[in-house]
């Protein structure tokens, strides 16, 4: 067992009702959910790995893969859509040439599409990081990305 989730799991019993717990735990340290650490888990857990995935994939919180050093998250609510949230992930795609839930080869970029920032009315929008990016257009996707590498 790797010596950062002994650490996690110190503070737990390993009890069921802990599960969600160890699992925004492991995530804040790992910045993911690594299958292998999940496998470990069942064990101290004693919750089969089916249902760890089952719960996990449950909460958008989770993530099974690394985000990328720059962490894109495009906003898909209501406001954004009707005003090509669509279109603008596609546009990001293509320009990273990965697919949504993806991390760029170089581990650079990571992009993920999300039901609601809270800025409607800057709408589409999406960050990148923390930066918030508003009223995007497929045209701006190169110059965000442009600024980014600056």
């Amino acid at each position: 067992m790797e010596k950062g989730l002994l650490e996690v799991l110190s503070s737990y019993q390993g009890i069921r009702s802990e599960l969600i717990p160890i699992l925004q735990d492991i995530q804040s340290n790992f910045g993911y959910l690594p299958e292998e650490i999940i496998e470990d888990v069942s064990k101290f857990t004693r919750v089969p790995v089916s249902e760890i995935y089952g719960v996990a994939s449950f909460y958008s919180q989770f993530r099974f893969t690394p985000k990328g050093n720059n962490h894109i998250m495009v906003c898909t609510g209501t406001a954004c859509h009707v005003k090509g949230a669509d279109k603008i992930v596609e546009g990001i795609e293509r320009h990273l040439n990965i697919e949504e839930g993806g991390v760029t080869s170089d581990k650079e970029y990571s992009l993920e599409s999300v039901g609601c920032l809270g800025c409607c009315a800057l709408a589409p929008c999406a960050t990148v990081n923390d930066d918030i990016k508003s009223n995007i257009t497929i045209k701006d996707i190169k110059k965000i990305f442009r600024q980014k590498k600056k």
